[in-house]
């Protein structure tokens, strides 16, 4: 049976490409065939195919690794979390705040590797750095006048809108002053019922 496998499980896809050849070696050359078995494109299974004509079962291994090396191995990366969590003033940045240019700057002074800052974000990510927002407040902010509108006066204020009676903003709704008053029900005055 076959399961289906992540995109980027490499050793399930080369079990799968394995599993081809020995199909192909059984004498199966319905390529359509051997896709609806692997639950795979025939296109894959004609570029397998191709290759095991060519070079056999090995020509069907997994290749290594996809993409480029990562330029920082672990270790590095651990170096470079130890430096960011010692704070941006311990490396002589003004405020206490990581920004990804200064991140940059950290790595660069740690490890020798220079980075774009737009880069840096995939590094901080793969440490398991999230994006914080640093909360605003005005400079003129008084704690002393927050803590009395958060326990005083919105309490109040919220007793008072509750106890109002609602009104309707409503042109059509009775309750509104400005509501249109008709005429009773009934048939029009002035035109006669035939």
């Amino acid at each position: 049976m076959v399961t289906r496998s992540h995109p980027r499980d490499f050793q399930a896809l080369e079990q799968r490409r394995k599993q081809a050849a020995r199909l192909f070696a059984k004498g199966e050359t319905t390529l359509a065939s051997v896709a609806r078995q692997l639950k795979t494109s025939r296109q894959s299974v004609s570029r397998w195919y191709h290759d095991w004509t060519q070079g056999g079962a090995k020509a069907l291994n997994a290749a290594g690794r996809a993409g480029r090396k990562a330029r920082l191995c672990p270790a590095q990366l651990r170096k470079v979390e130890a430096a960011l969590l010692q704070g941006a003033d311990a490396h002589g940045f003004g405020a206490e705040l990581w920004t990804l240019p200064r991140v940059a700057t950290v790595i660069e002074r740690m490890t020798g590797v220079k980075f774009h800052p737009g880069h840096v974000w995939k590094i901080l990510g793969s440490i398991d750095w999230t994006v914080q927002k640093p909360t605003q407040q005005a400079k003129e902010r008084n704690e002393e006048n927050v803590e009395y509108w958060k326990n005083v006066r919105w309490p109040e204020l919220k007793k008072t809108l509750q106890n109002r009676k609602r009104g309707s903003s409503s042109k059509t709704s009775l309750a509104s002053p400005r509501s249109l008053r008709s005429a009773p029900p009934g048939h029009p005055r002035g035109k006669p019922r035939s």
